[in-house]
């Protein structure tokens, strides 16, 4: 058994207009400090495989089919066996 911890976030240069707004809120709120805010996903799942290298490329299946969108999104993952 693993558990997947997946992250997806937008690709550089891809506008993320809710990062931008999470922006916008920390300086309203004087955080002046704080720049370049990129909002993305994290997921976590349990899977099943025989081992290591099989969960590997299930999880990438996944996230290509289904998690992330290839085209403008960026994803990475790592497996903690369970």
């Amino acid at each position: 058994m693993f558990r997947a911890e997946i992250k997806v976030m937008l690709k550089k240069g891809v506008l993320d207009p809710q990062g931008g707004a999470v922006e916008r809120s920390l300086h309203a709120l004087e955080y002046d400090n704080v720049s370049q805010v990129r909002v993305g996903k994290y997921m976590e799942l349990t899977l099943d495989a025989a081992d290591r290298e099989a969960a590997k490329q299930q999880v990438r299946e996944m996230c290509e089919r289904l998690l992330a969108n290839p085209v403008i999104e960026d994803y990475t993952f790592d497996l903690v066996e369970v």
